[in-house]
């Protein structure tokens, strides 16, 4: 027998005409239930499962996730609300939205003082919930099916990378909601041209502020992908007057009065620094050399997406073959226009982050849906059929490593042998192994999906990881400070650990300091937290200025920013000689 991938039926009225909704108008064939409130009802649960653990107990993560924290709460701290900080040190590289957000989230539900991350970190478990939500809207209206839209919801709900996004006070998660918003509107603009509909104008005033939100989260990427999707769906089909929907003239001065403001003040506040450092040494230098040691060859992206897609990377090959299969239809092209020119840009990048290909992942998700949700199968051979197999045993051994990282961590970094974890991995290895024998319909597919993404990550963000001591020197750090706590008005030194965490942790008043700091740094410290690797210089350091210390405890980990394999920090108390 050969294996089979399914075709989506033609697609149907997908562009909303003047008072309608962006429902489509072919029956699905979920049933009644796909109607309603209750699939958002589903999808909000869901992304509770996978979002909410892990929030409140997982310590700040080094360093971007500390550094945006850390950032964000000196603006609360200081009511500078323009200029971005961490410490005295000027933070131009990305703009302000994420900050915004996170400000706002604190000012509601806690305090600058407070070292609980979880409310820096809600903006980007709420803008994956939305992000999640408008997929299954959006989504539907561009393949003509409910049922498509919740599978693709389901799936890029659940995918690795979003789930960890989702858990860190950073702006991809936010910038994901807005590039995927800005896409699909873009998408239902471009097919409903090609199908000779009317495109209301709500739909480009819909991408046009998207793209205002994604350049205020993350600079050049939501304009630079709709660009060259726009681009090559031009040039694959010699036309370029379906462009003139979007009302570029207006949508442009839209976008510039939405986005000049702050532009404009941050400009004047930091003496024309902001754009210059922001474009050239962080956004072109990427494009040019791999930043902070963070170089991949081309390709890596592909393997990465088995374990940042999982567990929908299951489907890819399926997706992928789907979707080129339909390319002279309107719906795959645009996907493929989403997905191929940026992914090949990613690959062709020095640097590679994980999280730079998140906003490609929406089109992966709605090309393995119309493949799940599909009419018609059609046999899979020949080398589309190797591909595929070699693709399922791949994505079987990530689901192993998966799996065997839950039993294994706390033994090498926690506090010894979990019996959760090692049940969670089992329940991982039953699901996966249902999942690849699977042959019946989608919405069940889609449903093993999630429940095997929830069995790995509530134990891994709820136990697993919060346990792993050894990885969280900064929090084993402030809880030797919280026994032992400076006198009033004095600041902390820590010497030779220079992680943000610990800046965010023991509070902005916090020096980061060299093993033999200047007069200037020692005064007014009333204790120093010195690395092991620091720790004679520091002391002799004070010696010769006629200083002495007194050891109070000592902590150990791993600083893993820096592949230390392990340090420890010493608490002394400084005293005059």
């Amino acid at each position: 027998m050969h294996d089979t991938i399914p075709l989506a039926p033609p697609p149907c009225l997908i562009v909303p005409r003047a008072g309608s909704s962006l429902a489509c108008t072919n029956e699905d064939r979920g049933g009644g239930w796909l109607r309603g409130f209750l699939p958002y009802v589903l999808l909000c649960l869901l992304c509770l499962t996978l979002y909410a653990p892990g929030l409140v107990v997982i310590p700040p993560v080094d360093r971007d996730e500390a550094r945006f924290a850390q950032a964000t709460r000196q603006m609360l701290e200081t009511g500078d609300f323009i200029r971005i900080r961490f410490q005295e040190e000027a933070r131009n590289k990305k703009p302000i939205g994420i900050y915004w957000l996170q400000a706002a989230a604190v000012a509601l539900l806690s305090t600058p003082e407070s070292t609980a991350i979880w409310p820096y970190r809600l903006p980007s478990a709420v803008a994956a919930t939305i992000a999640v939500l408008l997929m299954s809207t959006l989504g539907a209206a561009f393949l003509s099916s409910r049922q498509a839209g919740l599978v693709a919801a389901f799936v890029m709900a659940a995918a690795l990378g979003l789930v960890a996004e989702a858990h860190l006070a950073k702006a991809d998660a936010a910038l994901l909601a807005a590039v995927m918003t800005g896409q699909l509107a873009l998408g239902l603009v471009y097919v409903g041209s090609r199908n000779g509909r009317p495109v209301h104008w709500r739909l480009a005033v819909v991408f046009w502020l998207a793209e205002a939100a994604g350049i205020l989260l993350k600079g050049p990427p939501a304009p630079a992908l709709a660009l060259v999707t726009v681009t090559t769906l031009s040039i694959a089909d010699r036309d370029l007057r379906w462009i003139k929907a979007l009302r570029p003239t207006i949508g442009l001065v839209l976008t510039a009065l939405i986005v000049a403001p702050w532009f404009v003040a941050i400009e004047q506040a930091s003496a024309g620094g902001f754009l210059a450092e922001a474009f050239q040494n962080d956004f072109l230098s990427k494009l040019v050399s791999a930043q902070e040691a963070h170089g991949a060859p081309p390709g890596a992206y592909v393997a990465v997406s088995l374990a940042s897609f999982w567990p929908g990377s299951l489907f890819l090959v399926p997706a992928l073959i789907w979707g080129w299969r339909g390319r002279r239809t309107p719906p795959q092209r645009f996907l493929l226009a989403w997905l191929a020119p940026a992914w090949l840009v990613l690959e062709l990048m020095p640097t590679k982050l994980p999280n730079y290909v998140l906003p490609v992942y929406p089109a992966l998700a709605l090309l393995v849906a119309g493949a799940l949700t599909g009419g018609d199968r059609l046999p899979l051979t020949g080398f589309a059929r190797l591909v595929d197999v070699v693709a399922k045993v791949l994505w079987g051994a990530v689901t192993i490593a998966l799996a065997a990282a839950l039993a294994a961590l706390p033994l090498r970094l926690g506090p010894g042998l979990s019996a959760a974890a090692i049940l969670a991995a089992v329940a991982m290895l039953a699901l996966a192994l249902l999942l690849l024998l699977y042959r019946g319909r989608s919405n069940t597919a889609a449903g093993l999906v999630t429940v095997l993404a929830a069995a790995f990550v509530l134990p891994a963000a709820s136990v697993v990881a919060p346990g792993l001591d050894a990885l969280w020197l900064s929090r084993s750090a402030a809880a030797l400070l919280a026994r032992h706590p400076p006198h009033p008005g004095k600041a902390v030194l820590s010497v030779g650990y220079r992680e943000p965490s610990v800046v965010f942790l023991l509070g902005t008043a916090t020096r980061l300091a060299t093993a033999t700091p200047p007069d200037g740094q020692l005064a007014g410290a009333g204790m120093a937290l010195v690395s092991d690797h620091d720790d004679a210089i520091f002391r002799q350091s004070l010696t010769t200025r006629g200083l002495s210390v007194r050891a109070i405890g000592r902590v150990s980990g791993l600083d893993y920013s820096v592949g230390e394999s392990s340090m420890i920090l010493t608490l002394y108390d400084l005293e005059p000689g």
